[in-house]
């Protein structure tokens, strides 16, 4: 299994590894409370039946050994045996019926708590956690490790439990009938208790392995989707069905290898039960012949093993499933023990007067994942940005400036020093409040599969109750963003995009998505580059929009007379010259800062990515 798309190994995954497989799926439990009244009547009812179930073989006895027996006997004598016996039939059938009825609903309500749990977990889950794990391992705990765990949870737990139950009420009636017999059964149990301890040792590294596989192509057809415009215009999708069939087939000998190992434990559960049978038989025959037991306790003892078969020979798929759902159990609590060092504090603070001044104070960073000795990628970034003031980030590729801004929003915490909005660390504020206050739009523009309306508005629940109000902002944002295009969709702001927007052209993606940072009216706006799949003429008119409307540049006010703090990470000339300073980002650090003019005249260094984003610009235009 490729490293690549393999799950992080983890302290989570090592601690389950250590749990036993009950423990490991006792975990699961506190999703279960409020299903576990109905699952308790669900175990009592399939209780009730085998016990039923094994009521009848004694009736069978007296039946032999009474009217059966008796010289004379006539047909009337047996109605009464008859009617009990249908009478029996027909309780073990609706314990049955009560069963299923009492376990199969709170299941689905299991599988859904999971399923939400797991889902409000991955939304606080940091970037960091999402940058190492693929998408499809993570999809495929959602989808398919819930739903092996509601079936367990109805079904395979259930009957352990229930068949645990039939199986010693089974061996008290076989040793009360005959203890010789019953004490051959009892050693038959010694290969098969040998064969389960070796079954689990093997199938549960192969059902991990098997789910993890899964996970990967799930992975695999996730990517190939997403990447489909990128497969045909190279020409490889050949090459990518080449790779998808040999994960594919991995996948396949893992699950072979967990069937055959299945099948051998299947071969003890079928050959050991027989075997004693045919012992035990002889063994019976020769004690009737003696006159150690009647024919009547003789047909009752192999009657009541013949009901204690299926608790028996249903051991195999029982404990597959349970091995399974240990297995998917560790899976699920891999994501939902992760840990989340990103949190809204305890007391958070909160901003006294906001006024939109956003500070950076000896800002240093470094991935967690960065190898040891590996200096920071941010080394020390002082930068103060004054309330409806606008800052230019420029640099080289590689130089902090995405990085810088993504700290800006919490996504990833910083390894040194604070950023301040309004005076207070960021990480005393709540994040809910920190997210309302600073508005971001990245370079790569993420749209869900919704509405352009809903798209746009993502950041304003406020206005769900207000739709004249909803429809200004909407329009004034479309209006910005220069994506009146919307308004000549299909449905107009009310149609669909599609998946992440791919209907749309990345320009077109790009608009919609500062128009959800304008909509959001945050006091301070980070805006990663969110301009560079425009063209030249859709740029200026952007940026001389975002000035009237959003206050940026010198001079600039909103209608409200308020001015909106941004920082911006520019890649172009035109986009430097919106803003009132410039910070120069190179090797970590702020080398100058100051209006555009002024830098010009004074580094060297700001000159030379000036230039540099003069002649991409220039390129960009002769294209």
């Amino acid at each position: 299994m490729s490293d690549a798309t393999t799950p992080p190994e983890g302290v989570a995954r090592t601690e389950a590894a250590q749990l036993g497989t009950l423990r490991a799926i006792a975990r699961v439990l506190p999703f279960a409370r409020d299903a576990l009244p109905r699952i308790g009547f669900g175990i009592a009812a399939a209780a009730g039946a085998s016990l039923v179930a094994l009521c009848i073989p004694q009736v069978m006895r007296w039946i032999v050994d009474g009217p059966l027996s008796t010289p004379g006997a006539r047909v009337e004598d047996l109605v009464w045996p008859f009617v009990l016996v249908l009478i029996l039939a027909v309780a073990e059938a609706c314990f049955v019926w009560l069963r299923r009825t009492f376990v199969l609903t709170p299941g689905t309500h299991i599988e859904a708590g999971l399923r939400n749990a797991l889902y409000r977990r991955l939304q606080r889950l940091p970037v960091a956690f999402h940058d190492r794990w693929p998408g499809g391992q993570l999809l495929s705990r959602v989808t398919g490790d819930t739903n092996l765990t509601r079936r367990w949870l109805s079904f395979g737990f259930v009957f352990l439990v229930v068949n645990a139950l039939t199986v010693i009420v089974g061996l008290v009636f076989l040793f009360l009938t005959s203890w010789p017999l019953a004490i051959v059964f009892l050693v038959a149990s010694v290969p098969l208790s040998f064969a389960t301890f070796h079954f689990e040792g093997r199938y549960r590294l192969l059902s991990r392995r098997s789910q993890d596989q899964a996970g990967d192509l799930a992975t695999a057809v996730e990517e190939s989707v997403h990447g489909i415009r990128v497969l045909k215009a190279f020409g490889r999708g050949r090459h990518s069905l080449e790779q998808f069939s040999a994960q594919a087939r991995s996948l396949q000998a893992t699950e072979v290898a967990k069937a055959r190992a299945d099948a051998g434990f299947w071969l003890w559960l079928y050959v050991v039960p027989d075997v004693t049978f045919a012992i035990a038989l002889l063994l019976g025959v020769w004690l009737v012949a003696q006159g150690g037991m009647t024919v009547g306790d003789l047909i009752a003892f192999f009657a009541t093993a013949t009901v204690l078969r299926f608790p028996v020979e249903s051991l195999g798929a029982l404990m597959a499933m349970t091995f399974d759902t240990r297995t998917a159990t560790d899976r699920l609590f891999e994501i939902l023990d992760a840990p989340n060092p990103i949190t809204s504090p305890a007391s958070p603070e909160t901003v006294a007067r906001a006024t939109g001044r956003l500070e950076f104070e000896d800002v240093r960073f470094r991935y967690e994942d960065a190898k040891p000795g590996t200096v920071d990628l941010l080394r020390g970034i002082d930068l103060a940005i004054e309330p409806g003031e606008t800052v230019a980030l420029v640099g080289v590729t590689g130089s902090g400036k995405t990085t810088l801004t993504a700290l800006a929003g919490r996504f990833y915490d910083v390894t040194g020093g604070r950023i301040l909005v309004d005076g207070v660390d960021i990480r005393e504020l709540s994040l809910e409040e920190l997210r309302r206050r600073v508005g971001m739009a990245f370079e790569d523009a993420t749209l869900f599969s919704d509405t352009v309306r809903a798209n746009v508005l993502l950041g304003r629940p406020d206005l769900a109750d207000d739709p004249v109000e909803a429809e200004r902002v909407l329009t004034e944002a479309l209006e910005v963003a220069q994506a009146g295009f919307a308004r000549e969709l299909p449905e107009g702001v009310d149609t669909v995009v599609g998946e992440e927007g791919l209907s749309l052209s990345g320009g077109q993606r790009q608009r919609l998505a500062l128009a959800r940072a304008v909509a959001a009216r945050a006091e301070i706006l980070v805006l990663d580059d969110p301009l560079s799949a425009l063209d030249v003429d859709t740029e200026a008119q952007v940026e001389a929009a975002l000035g009237r409307v959003l206050g940026l540049g010198a001079g600039n006010e909103t209608r409200d007379g308020r001015r909106t703090t941004a920082l911006i990470v520019a890649h172009r000339p035109s986009t430097v010259q919106l803003a009132d300073r410039v910070a120069l980002v190179k090797d970590g650090r702020i080398a100058a800062f100051g209006p555009h003019s002024e830098l010009l005249a004074s580094s060297a260094d700001y000159r030379y990515v000036i230039s540099s984003l003069q002649a991409a610009e220039a390129d960009e235009v002769d294209s």
